[in-house]
């Protein structure tokens, strides 16, 4: 998934390449984004509203450890993914263009959340390229 595999490479530089999928990367951000609202993420960081745990909100985003990150990292995001807006992917995507590390954005127009699921075959066949294509290019 996409908000552990990017707090993953913002913790550790054990891998030598990722795939983050479906993104989430701020909290702050994605409360007031997502179509599940607010209520989702506040429950994910135990909260009963976003100001009662602020500070927490930002430890807890992947975003924040992104000048950690050392991972060439492939991101894969359904422009109408509404779950996991783009903008959440775009964030860590760019962060990490920003901190020099190498990075690639796939976007699947007219796909939402459930892309690998029941997405078009063209681009669930298309996923699977890009993810391979990207572990080859890094991984031999």
């Amino acid at each position: 998934g996409g908000y552990m595999t990017n707090w993953v490479i913002g913790h550790t530089g054990r891998f030598k390449a990722a795939a983050s999928q479906r993104s989430m990367s701020n909290w702050l951000s994605d409360a007031f984004m997502s179509d599940v609202g607010p209520w989702d993420d506040l429950y994910s960081i135990d909260a009963n509203n976003l100001d009662e745990k602020l500070d927490y909100a930002w430890q807890q985003s992947p975003l924040k450890y992104a000048k950690n990150v050392t991972t060439p990292t492939l991101f894969i995001h359904s422009l109408e993914d509404y779950r996991c807006p783009l903008p959440e992917g775009m964030q860590m995507f760019r962060a990490l263009l920003y901190y020099g590390v190498e990075s690639r954005m796939c976007l699947f127009k007219g796909e939402n959340h459930e892309l690998s699921r029941s997405g078009q075959p063209k681009h669930r066949i298309r996923r699977l390229k890009e993810i391979t294509a990207w572990f080859d290019q890094h991984l031999r």
